[in-house]
């Protein structure tokens, strides 16, 4: 009897069974996910504020969670979890989030070869029609093994 094979990477239960470390902190949640893509959100928090007199959240927690996105729609695309660091995630601002509102980062994995996948996505506050950040990267997979000269 064959045993069961395992279960295709689910974004979902990842999310649910925990987000630690900054994820953790921004709390960081789930949307909705494809194939090839995941979608998270990150909720609007005072603690998260940038620039205090207009309420606009800092960048570096958007940023975090593109990160996290992009790497997500990597892992649902291959229906496995696979080591990987992120190699380069470059994030254009386009305009800043609208004070109050939760924001949604979008991220696809479009590209696989054997030690890098490509990725990019966008994040808005409500319209995706009208993104506040576009991001475009890599990740290289850390078990892969060094080739011998």
């Amino acid at each position: 009897m064959m045993p069961d094979p395992a279960p295709l990477f689910d974004p979902q239960r990842f999310i649910r069974h925990g987000v630690g470390g900054h994820g953790g902190l921004l709390k960081l949640s789930y949307h909705a996910h494809g194939p090839d893509w995941v979608e998270l959100q990150l909720p609007y928090q005072t603690a998260l504020i940038g620039d205090p007199d207009s309420g606009v959240l800092a960048s570096g927690p958007i940023l975090t969670m593109m990160d996290m996105a992009t790497s997500l729609a990597v892992w649902t695309r291959l229906g496995r979890f696979r080591p990987h660091a992120t190699l380069d995630l470059r994030i254009d601002y386009l305009r800043p989030a609208t004070p109050g509102k939760t924001v949604f980062g979008h991220g696809e994995c479009y590209r696989i070869t054997r030690s890098i996948s490509f990725v990019r996505g966008q994040a808005h506050d409500g319209d995706p029609a009208d993104p506040l950040a576009h991001v475009a990267g890599t990740f290289m997979f850390t078990d892969v093994s060094a080739e011998r000269a």
